[in-house]
């Protein structure tokens, strides 16, 4: 290979020297900072003989070249002279509508799984239900078997402040178990019954205002968004003795009253805002009104402020026996489930064709979290032509005086409910259905929307080919014992694509409980970056290994890292190779998931990994089968 035609063709198709702002390198890839990103040609580096793959992450652009790194950078650098680190000539702008999207999409994304298998068990429960009544005149409602699985299905929205607590915590880098508590308080069945009840509710003597969070969104995320500066703050200045103890019960202190008196209660005034408005709206024009309900209705879904005009829907029906609010908000489903169709039909990523097929479903079927959290609100655009195909077919619903006699679910089995508005008002309410659906269907194929990346596709593909799981202990001839403890993570699901996808080899991952790397076997050690956060390592036995502390640790610099050998030199299995300050490292906002790679895998016909859901230093964690 030669070298410096490789370092000149990647230099050119970045866009020059003149397009680099700053250029480092770790133990696997260069990592670029680009003046103007849109110059470099991706498709083109990749095809570089000796480049892996090629990653957009943390304001980076890095081409991974695997062992081959040091001597590229070494003949790049010449090549760059000396470098101007000034700002990009085109400053990317991220309005604050964005910067929110991006962050309600990471936090839902963890969630999406859980939130389709839910939604196709409601569905399914739900048509069982009518085939029960309608064809066997038995209400399977009644039945356990149901209640069980009704539960299983309402679960994950009943808690949803504690599921969201979680997966925010994540986002907003604090105390995950803390605010999880915060979510659980918010459902727990006291604090329900409380919010619930008739009497004033009051807190150190201050009352305030009642609400039944369960099944909330924005509470907890506002909530948790806080907690993450309150901790810090407190950990700042707690003493180091009291830290374990004081820093978790003060934030419990400060946050839980902040929640029921402050955050909580912005859903409570958002949403009596909205009923409001709906009256206003009602009394102009029930065409504006069908529009603004067919429009906003799954946007109030996301906030959670829908459930303040529920009320308007059932009063109605007491009253005069007809509501046409969920007629209205039947548009905004239909088009959720169209948007959600136009995603499967026009993604190229397969876990996302997966996830937006299985919405399509559940969203005919009145439950539309599923599309819109796994599919429209994560891409922005399926989800604003959504909002526009369920205001014009909310729009036609108002103009034909649509309206239902019962107070239903909005989905294909409950069309029947709006028969009774006659012919003008039924057949409009199926158009705006349709409208709906297949405007938004439509307008997500033809417009199109920023697909997920390509290399998440790649990245699930080549997953299936990071460990043989066929290999058992007792059929290996190798056994590598863990470097480090801790709990054991396949080495897909590490949050660095490189790693992720199989690129640099086969190995396993684990989230250390210590701070503390040895030696996994009789070893040399081949490379120990400056930083410390990488290590190659050739064991006696022949396998070469990679271990890489952490996602991006490199910018750390080797801080918090501490060397115990030098290069070339030689180990005893079990020898402290690295230690670090693993409470440090992650407070300063650090995955410390810990890669275990076999470099070369390619000379071992299987490589397995350990069972085990936690691994010691010294026990067996990789299991090597030569070649046949």
């Amino acid at each position: 290979m030669d070298y410096q035609k490789t370092a000149q063709q990647i230099l050119d198709d970045v866009g020059g020297k003149e397009n680099v702002s700053e250029l480092t390198h770790c133990f696997t890839r260069l990592r670029f900072v680009l003046k103007d990103k849109s110059k470099a040609n991706k498709d083109a580096i990749s095809n570089i003989e000796g480049v892996i793959q090629v990653v957009e992450a943390s304001g980076q652009f890095q081409v991974v070249l695997g062992n081959k790194v040091d001597a590229v950078a070494e003949a790049i650098m010449p090549l760059l002279g000396e470098l101007q680190n000034d700002q990009p000539d085109k400053e990317e702008k991220v309005s604050i509508w964005t910067k929110i999207l991006n962050v309600i999409a990471a936090i839902f994304t963890p969630t999406i799984p859980a939130i389709a298998a839910s939604g196709m068990l409601k569905g399914i429960l739900a048509v069982a239900a009518i085939i029960g009544t309608n064809m066997y005149h038995t209400d399977i409602k009644t039945f356990n078997t149901y209640i069980i699985l009704n539960a299983a299905s309402d679960a994950l929205f009943y808690f949803m402040p504690i599921i969201l607590a979680r997966s925010a915590a994540k986002v907003f880098k604090t105390n995950d178990y803390i605010a999880m508590i915060i979510g659980a308080t918010l459902c727990y069945p006291t604090i329900v019954t409380l919010m619930t009840g008739k009497s004033a509710v009051t807190l150190f003597g201050i009352g305030i205002t009642k609400a039944n969070y369960t099944s909330s969104v924005i509470p907890i995320i506002i909530a948790v968004f806080i907690l993450s500066y309150v901790e810090r703050f407190i950990t700042k200045i707690m003493p180091e003795v009291l830290k374990i103890i004081m820093v978790p019960t003060l934030s419990l202190i400060i946050m839980i009253p902040l929640t029921l008196m402050v955050f909580g209660p912005i859903g409570i005034y958002l949403g009596n805002f909205v009923n409001w408005l709906y009256y206003f709206i009602m009394h102009i024009s029930p065409i504006l009104l069908g529009a603004f309900i067919g429009g906003i209705w799954c946007v109030l879904v996301i906030f959670g402020a829908h459930r303040a005009i529920i009320p308007i829907g059932i009063n109605d029906v007491a009253k005069t026996g007809r509501q046409n609010l969920l007629a209205f908000a039947g548009a905004a489903n239909f088009s959720q489930a169209g948007a959600a169709l136009g995603v499967f039909f026009k993604t190229k990523n397969k876990n996302l064709k997966t996830v937006a097929a299985s919405a399509t479903v559940t969203a005919l079927f009145g439950i539309t979290e599923p599309a819109i959290y796994g599919a429209n609100l994560r891409l922005k655009k399926p989800m604003v032509y959504a909002v526009i195909s369920g205001a014009i077919g909310g729009g036609l619903m108002g103009w034909g005086g649509s309206f239902g006699n019962a107070f239903a679910n909005q989905g294909v089995l409950t069309i029947p409910v709006y028969a009774s508005a006659g012919a003008k008002g039924f057949i409009t309410y199926i158009l705006g259905c349709m409208i709906a659906f297949f405007g938004a269907c439509a307008m997500t194929m033809i417009l199109g929307f920023k697909d997920l990346p390509e290399e998440n596709e790649t990245r699930s593909i080549a997953a299936q080919d990071v460990v043989d799981d066929q290999v058992a202990p007792t059929e290996s001839d190798i056994q590598i014992l863990s470097p480090v403890a801790g709990k054991v993570i396949p080495l897909e699901e590490v949050n660095d694509e490189v790693f992720a996808s199989g690129a640099m080899g086969k190995g396993i991952a684990v989230d250390p409980t210590i701070g503390e790397v040895a030696a996994p076997m009789d070893c040399t050690v081949n490379v120990l970056y400056p930083t410390m956060h990488a290590i190659g390592l050739t064991l006696d036995n022949g396998v070469e290994m990679l271990i890489h502390i952490g996602i991006d640790t490199v910018e750390l610099k080797g801080k918090y890292f501490k060397k115990a050998v030098d290069v070339d030199q030689h180990l005893k299995q079990g020898e402290q190779i690295v230690s670090f300050d693993s409470s440090a490292i992650k407070k300063e906002g650090f995955d410390l998931t810990t890669s275990i790679i076999i470099t070369n895998s390619k000379d071992y016909a299987a490589i397995g990994a350990t069972a085990a859901k936690e691994v010691n230093q010294n026990d067996e964690l990789l299991f090597i089968k030569k070649e046949n």
